[in-house]
């Protein structure tokens, strides 16, 4: 069996920086047409400036004759100004602003504090018709890890969205039946990303029998019942949910240590796995739009015309790839992929 698609984009990727560039970037443009590239380097991509750098050391590591392009964003901080936002607009290289709360995830101590600290940053957004995207889980110690995300939908999202109702917002890397419920009611001008991990995996995958810390992302695996609601919604059809894997190398012995970083691997062969999943939820036929059409369309981008094709067989995946001097272990390693890019 073969499909043959549209080649996608990727609306939510690390390449991380520096010799890593040399792994992250030819393992995306083998796959994607182009990819949103997220912010949280040590120093935070936090200007036009330092975007257009960022790109510029992206573009040094396609293979030859790759016509990816990296779609650039911001940082967003406490101390982000409206004249920042404008500037990164007219410069050209930027597509939309992240935020993280401060502390929810890798690299994001430099976050958001409070949401009311950035309105006029979201006020000059609304001005330039940039996105925002959005790591949406609540830092409160004392929440369960596992209802983080239903919090700040509760918390933080609704009254943004009631406040800003013309403010396009996507809500990254979603977990849980509540953030898909959310999506659908919130209106056009909200969307959602999803990734393979989130929906190929449960948090027995993560926890039951020994932990595997290659599993191990933010937010984190949830239960199976919400793994369902995610796979309902990606392969529904409707065009608020699309393909954004937020792949997020981490060399090998950060992952298996006391304390192991979040995020997973899965750029080297991300389509590949989407592709299992609609395939398991009978809905291949969805696929394209899911990968190709609805994020070009949020984000006011042409759809890719160039075209790629799948085939139903099986492909070992290594065990680890070179990340600069280190590894990285990625989804599936040492197992199987059952699909193949040709």
């Amino acid at each position: 069996m073969q499909l043959h698609l549209t080649r996608p984009d990727d609306f939510h990727l690390h390449l991380r920086d520096g010799e890593a560039l040399g792994t992250t970037v030819p393992a995306t443009a083998r796959t994607f047409s182009r990819a949103v590239v997220m912010p949280n380097l040590v120093p935070p991509i936090t200007t036009a400036d330092q975007a257009k750098a960022y790109k510029e050391r992206i573009l040094a590591q396609r293979p030859p004759g790759s016509s990816f392009q990296p779609l650039m964003t911001l940082y967003l901080t406490d101390a982000t100004c409206p004249d920042t936002i404008r500037a990164a607009q007219a410069a050209g290289d930027v597509y939309a602003v992240k935020l993280y709360p401060a502390g929810a995830t890798t690299h994001s101590a430099a976050g958001v504090t409070a949401m009311e600290k950035v309105f006029p940053a979201l006020e000059a957004m609304i001005d330039v018709g940039l996105p925002l995207l959005v790591h949406g889980e609540v830092t409160d110690a004392t929440v369960d890890i596992f209802d983080r995300e239903q919090l700040f939908i509760e918390h933080e999202l609704w009254p943004l969205i009631k406040r800003y109702p013309e403010l396009r917002v996507v809500m990254e890397h979603i977990t849980t039946r509540q953030a898909v419920e959310f999506v659908r009611e919130a209106g056009d001008a909200v969307a959602a990303t999803v990734t393979p991990q989130h929906l190929l995996y449960n948090r027995n995958h993560l926890l039951a029998g020994g932990l595997r810390p290659h599993l191990y992302c933010l937010p984190v695996l949830k239960c199976e019942r919400h793994r369902q609601a995610l796979v309902e919604a990606a392969t529904s059809g409707e065009p608020c949910f699309f393909l954004g894997t937020d792949s997020a190398p981490h060399g090998r012995q950060f992952k298996e240590a006391a304390c192991g970083c979040a995020g997973c691997y899965s750029a080297f062969g991300a389509l590949e796995l989407y592709a299992e999943v609609f395939e398991q939820a009978g809905a291949l036929e969805r696929l394209e739009a899911f990968a190709s059409h609805f994020g070009a369309d949020f984000y006011q981008l042409p759809r890719n015309t160039e075209t790629i094709r799948l085939e139903k067989k099986p492909q070992p995946v290594p065990a680890a790839f070179p990340f600069g001097k280190e590894q990285v272990v990625p989804l599936r390693g040492g197992e199987f992929l059952q699909w193949t890019l040709l």
